[in-house]
């Protein structure tokens, strides 16, 4: 599961074997249990949330949109 980004102790990653067909392009973000997925187009909008809370998840998200472009280019770099 490659980790694309860490921010303040969060991970923010994709799994190399998620779907078959393969998902979307997404990621997902983990610290400790808590774990959230993101879709990223046609805009970031939040998959599922597990844990999080509302100020977190919102904070999540913002982080998620601003690396957008960063995220999609590693997601297809890597399933290429």
């Amino acid at each position: 599961m490659p980790v694309v980004f860490r921010y303040r102790g969060f991970r923010f990653y994709f799994y190399s074997n998620e779907g078959d067909p393969r998902e979307p392009p997404h990621i997902h973000v983990r610290h400790g249990r808590d774990e959230a997925k993101f879709w990223l187009s046609p805009e970031v909008r939040v998959a599922y949330n597990d844990g999080f809370d509302a100020r977190t998840l919102a904070e999540l998200l913002g982080v998620t949109e601003m690396r957008k472009a960063e995220f999609e280019r590693t997601w297809h770099d890597y399933f290429r």
